[in-house]
C-alpha cells in the first residue's frame, strides 16, 4: 500500500471513530435522560446537513403500544413561532404588508392596542396582555377557542398593555396569536393554508401541518406522538387530555400562531437547510430575522423574529434557537449558523423535574465530542 492510500485510510478511520464516539456519547446522554427524566422522544443532530445522529426513544401512543419512529409527528409548541414569523416575512416580500404596519390596520376593533406594530409583535416588544389568563377568566371552558375568540375577548375586556411598545422585551404568546390572524387578513386565506402553500409544500415538509382540529373536529393524524404528563399524582405517563389541572390544553386547542404546528425531526432538518438559502425570502431578510432586537430603553434583547439569538459563544459562535413547551410536549431546535450544525429534540412526555443546562450537554457532544451529563432533580410537587 503506498503512502497516499495509507494516509487516506488513516483519515477515514479517524473520522469513522470520531463519528462512532459522537453517536455513543449521544446514546449515553439520552439513555441517561430516559432513566432520570422519563425521556421519550425523537432526536436528530446534523453537521452541514448530514445526519450524524438520529434516534427514537419510547412510544408515540402508550395506549396502543405504538413506538416512535423518525416519521412520528410531534406538536411543536412554541417552535411554531418561527413559522409564523416566516409567514409574515413572506407576506412582506409579496408586498401585502409592512412590518411598520399597526395592528389596527388589520383589526381596527383592537383600538386599545393602536400603537403596536407588526414588528413589535414579532420581537416581543408589544406589551400585549396574556391571552391565556384572559381566556381562563372569561371563556366558557366547555367550548374550544380559536383565534377570533381571543380577539373578541381582547375587544370586550381590553386589558391594558404592560409597557410602551418597543420599550422593553416581554415574551408574548398573544403577539404570535395576533400575527397568525394578521397572516389570514393580509393573505385572504387561512393560516394553515398559507403556511402549507408557501412553506411546507415548497420545502417538501410532507409531515408538517397546522393541527388545531384534533379536538374540534376529532381529526386523527397517523403516526402522531401523543402528549403525556407525569406528576406526583400520576407517576406513569398520563394523557394530557385527562389531567384536570391541564384543562386549558383542551379549551385552547384551536388557537394557532404561538403554537399549533406538528412536524418531525426530518422535516425540521429540511426547514433548517432552507434557511441557508433564499428559497423563501432573501438572505438579507433571514439575517434580519436572526438579529437581536434593540430596545427603546437602550438595552438589547436576545431575540429576533421567532428565534432566540445568541450573538457570541466561545464554542459555537453565533447561533439561533428556540424551545417549546405545551402540555406533554417539550421541543428544542438550535442552529449554529457559522459551523452549520443543527440539533433537534422533540419529546412527548413532560414532568416536574428540574434538568440543569441540558442544551449545554447537547452542544458539548456536538462540538467537543465530550459527554456532559446534566443534573436532574426530581421535584416533589
Amino acid at each position: 500500500m503506498n503512502r497516499y492510500l495509507i494516509t487516506i485510510t488513516l483519515i477515514v478511520c479517524f473520522f469513522t471513530a470520531k463519528s462512532q464516539s459522537l453517536k455513543a456519547n449521544y446514546d449515553s446522554l439520552f439513555h441517561y435522560l430516559e432513566r432520570k427524566d422519563n425521556f421519550n422522544g425523537n432526536v436528530l443532530v446534523a453537521d452541514k446537513g448530514k445526519v450524524v445522529y438520529q434516534r427514537s426513544f419510547g412510544y408515540a401512543n402508550f395506549k396502543t403500544g405504538e413506538r416512535l419512529n423518525e416519521n412520528s409527528a410531534f406538536y411543536l409548541a412554541s417552535l411554531t413561532k418561527q413559522f409564523t414569523a416566516m409567514g409574515i416575512m413572506i407576506l412582506e416580500k409579496q408586498g401585502k404588508l409592512k412590518l411598520s404596519d399597526k395592528l389596527t390596520k388589520y383589526y381596527p376593533q383592537l383600538r386599545t392596542y393602536g400603537n403596536i406594530s407588526i414588528k413589535n409583535l414579532l420581537n416581543h416588544t408589544s406589551g400585549m396582555p396574556d391571552y391565556m389568563e384572559l381566556m381562563a377568566q372569561h371563556w366558557d371552558k366547555t367550548k374550544i377557542a380559536f383565534n377570533n375568540d381571543v380577539i373578541a375577548a381582547l375587544v370586550k375586556y381590553h386589558p391594558k398593555v404592560a409597557f410602551k411598545p418597543g420599550y422593553t422585551f416581554e415574551y408574548s404568546n398573544t403577539g404570535y396569536v395576533l400575527l397568525a390572524s394578521v397572516i389570514e387578513k393580509a393573505s385572504g386565506t387561512s393560516y394553515a393554508d398559507f403556511l402549507s402553500r408557501h412553506i411546507f409544500k415548497p420545502l417538501q415538509m410532507n409531515r408538517s401541518r397546522v393541527y388545531n382540529t384534533r379536538l374540534a373536529k376529532h381529526e386523527i393524524v397517523k403516526n402522531y406522538a401523543y402528549g403525556y404528563i407525569i406528576t406526583k399524582n400520576n407517576p406513569k405517563p398520563t394523557s394530557q387530555d385527562s389531567i384536570k389541572e391541564s384543562d386549558y390544553l383542551i379549551y385552547l386547542d384551536g388557537i394557532v400562531g404561538d403554537g399549533g404546528i406538528i412536524s418531525t425531526t426530518t422535516d425540521l432538518l429540511k426547514w433548517d437547510r432552507a434557511l441557508y438559502t433564499d428559497k423563501l425570502i432573501s438572505n438579507q431578510k433571514i439575517n434580519e430575522m436572526f438579529s437581536t432586537t434593540k430596545l427603546g430603553n437602550g438595552r438589547e434583547a436576545g431575540y429576533g423574529y421567532g428565534w432566540g439569538v445568541v450573538p457570541k459563544d466561545t464554542v459555537a459562535g453565533k447561533y439561533v434557537a428556540h424551545n417549546g413547551g405545551w402540555g406533554g410536549y417539550d421541543t428544542h431546535i438550535a442552529r449554529f449558523i457559522g459551523p452549520d450544525k443543527t440539533i433537534i429534540v422533540l419529546r412527548n412526555i413532560t414532568n416536574n423535574n428540574t434538568v440543569d443546562d441540558v442544551e449545554d450537554s447537547y452542544i458539548s457532544i456536538l462540538f467537543n465530542n465530550k459527554l456532559k451529563l446534566p443534573a436532574v432533580t426530581a421535584n416533589k410537587d
